[in-house]
């Protein structure tokens, strides 16, 4: 029946001129070819479409059959008869029907797809569209950048595999999608290069730019979320390492790749803010150019020796500290440790103490281990704490000692946390024992100039009511410095100030000190009396914890206990601790006797 009504439209229209044909007769030969696709009749559409008769038919009408004919390719297997039937019309509707037509419909059938045919639907029908665009006169460049943001947009709905193994079977298909995209891509690059000779203007300057458009949007998305690292065996080829490496290649035939990593070579001359960022964000590049970072500096480009080496490295600090911010203000592993390695990768090419005041200047710059921070603390992935923490003091080392002791006043004042403020306290010790160790001493870590650290570094964030338990690793840092000063700063010598300002100490740290351990240990005794009085009516009893993010276990009365006595033992330690810089300092501020001395 279907096969007799498509023959009954041909017939009717062979007769007819192209101009004479009507909207009715285009709806008829749509149904009718698309029950002949979907009863199995493929044999008896592709005899209509190759019959040199239908020719005009074909070429006017035929682009209406691309839904169903991709459909039926889809559904049958691999040498299938029918689906080789298809195959061929669909060759044949390539190369009759009108192109704008062909790439409108080819594209809907792309824009349409499920989930589960995108990359499916995108393999069939790349080489097709390719050879339609190619045939364009008019508006290639627009047909091209409608073409490839349609396939990126589809392609951005399937997941990025991420190991090895998700690598090799490509469940998605997107692998394979990227590969074919740099072949489909090939001759319209090859069209671009030719011309680069001359000015570019007109339609080879506008595919010029529908090409970098493709390259920044295949960089945002899958490469920012791929891991590019080589695959362990090297007889296994990553296919989305090959993709970044097929991009930077593009890049570089269209002279567009320099341009784009010194995009924000003005840096040196400006403060970065808020506003610069929306600026990035609004050009939707800011995650672009910072994979292209990544890419160039980190995997050394895949080895292509596309960048002279000629930039001192401050300078490629400062270039890429604006994609550093925005890949660490991401929460994707993989992205964090993309930012974290590019940010690696610069700080190496530096030599230690080669930083100075004026690149903390820079809001970059300042805001960057703030960033630093927030990845030790609130990162779910251990990993990338730790690799952080490493960093941290790599870029502390970078700094000479003005820059140090302005990035540590920073950072007490912003980091909030307990543990990164003794870990920044600790850096403060050491650069005052280096300092010591020189006749010359220092002018930012001995002498009046270090007051002021001291008295953010020997301090309680809220005096005697302060939760020394939050805060024990700050504290403890606090208390070793301290001692550390007394032991080794005479106070004949007195080259730390810290005997000038022994009173303040003893008045704002000392002193709430001893008050908050008294005030928390009797706190802590008292939960732990009435917990051992109930045991009985708590044994059947938990609780639960809440922590930001997530809920603990319920606790049990001796889960309770051993918390409580683990905090009386925190209390222990701070207060040994306590009392022995009380007591060296009163040993060191006690008058000398004869009997002392041994002097009679």
């Amino acid at each position: 029946m279907a096969e007799e009504e498509l023959r009954d439209i041909i017939e009717k229209c062979q007769i007819l001129d192209e101009e004479e044909f009507k909207g009715e007769d285009f709806h008829l030969f749509q149904v009718a070819g698309q029950k002949c696709l979907e009863e199995g009749y493929t044999a008896e559409v592709l005899e209509v479409i190759q019959n040199e008769k239908n020719r005009a038919i074909v070429k006017i009408m035929g682009w209406n059959l691309l839904g169903p004919l991709t459909r039926c390719i889809l559904k049958h297997k691999e040498g299938d008869v029918k689906r080789e039937h298809c195959l061929k019309m669909l060759d044949k509707l390539t190369e009759l029907c009108i192109p704008k037509e062909l790439v409108l419909g080819f594209l809907e059938q792309i824009e349409q797809a499920s989930r589960t045919q995108t990359s499916q639907t995108v393999l069939l029908l790349l080489k097709p569209l390719q050879e339609v665009l190619l045939k364009l006169h008019n508006k290639k460049a627009y047909s091209l950048g409608l073409s490839l943001s349609t396939i990126l947009n589809q392609l951005s709905h399937l997941p990025v595999p991420y190991t090895k193994q998700q690598l090799q079977e490509d469940e998605h298909g997107l692998c394979r999608c990227c590969n074919d995209l740099t072949h489909f891509v090939k001759p319209f690059v090859d069209d671009v290069v030719q011309h680069l000779a001359a000015s570019l203007g007109g339609e080879y300057k506008d595919m010029k730019e529908e090409l970098l458009g493709f390259c920044l949007k295949s960089l945002e998305y899958p490469l920012l979320m791929a891991d590019l690292d080589q695959l362990p065996e090297e007889t296994l080829q990553h296919p989305l390492r090959q993709f970044a490496a097929d991009i930077l290649g593009i890049l570089i035939n269209i002279k567009e790749l320099f341009p784009r990593v010194f995009l924000w070579h003005g840096c040196r001359n400006k403060n970065w803010d808020n506003e610069d960022l929306l600026e990035m964000e609004k050009e939707k590049s800011a995650d672009s150019l910072a994979c292209l970072s990544y890419i160039v500096f980190v995997q050394d480009g895949f080895d292509m020796d596309c960048l002279p080496v000629v930039f001192r490295p401050s300078y490629i600090l400062q270039c890429n500290m604006v994609h550093i911010r925005v890949l660490l203000k991401r929460t994707e592993e993989s992205v964090l440790s993309k930012g974290l390695a590019l940010l690696e990768n610069c700080l190496l090419r530096l030599e230690d103490k080669s930083l100075f005041l004026e690149h903390l200047e820079f809001k970059g710059f300042i805001t960057t281990p703030q960033d630093l921070v927030k990845v030790i603390t609130l990162c779910p992935f251990e990993p990338l704490r730790k690799k952080s923490l490493k960093i941290l003091q790599l870029y502390i080392d970078k700094f000479d000692e003005e820059g140090k002791y302005t990035l540590f006043r920073c950072l007490l004042k912003t980091s909030k946390h307990s543990g990164v403020e003794g870990y920044i306290i600790q850096n403060i010790k050491n650069q005052i024992d280096l300092a010591l160790r020189r006749p010359e001493g220092s002018k930012f870590f001995t002498g009046f100039s270090l007051v002021s650290l001291l008295d953010m570094a020997l301090s309680l964030p809220e005096g005697a009511e302060t939760d020394l338990l939050q805060n024990s690793d700050r504290i403890m840092a606090s208390l070793n410095l301290l001692r550390y000063l007394i032991i080794k700063d005479n106070e004949d010598d007195n080259r730390t100030c810290v005997w000038t300002e022994l009173y303040k100490i003893e008045r704002t740290f000392l002193k709430p000190l001893h008050v908050g351990l008294n005030m928390s240990r009797a706190h802590y005794e008292a939960e732990i009396k009435n917990k051992k009085e109930n045991r009985e009516s708590y044994s059947s009893k938990s609780c639960s914890v809440k922590v930001p993010g997530e809920k603990m276990p319920a606790m049990t009365t001796e889960m309770e206990l051993k918390v409580l006595r683990s905090a009386l033992f925190t209390f222990d330690l701070i207060e040994s601790v306590l009392a022995r810089v009380e007591e060296l300092i009163e040993t060191k501020t006690q008058p000398v006797t004869g009997e002392t001395t041994g002097i009679k």
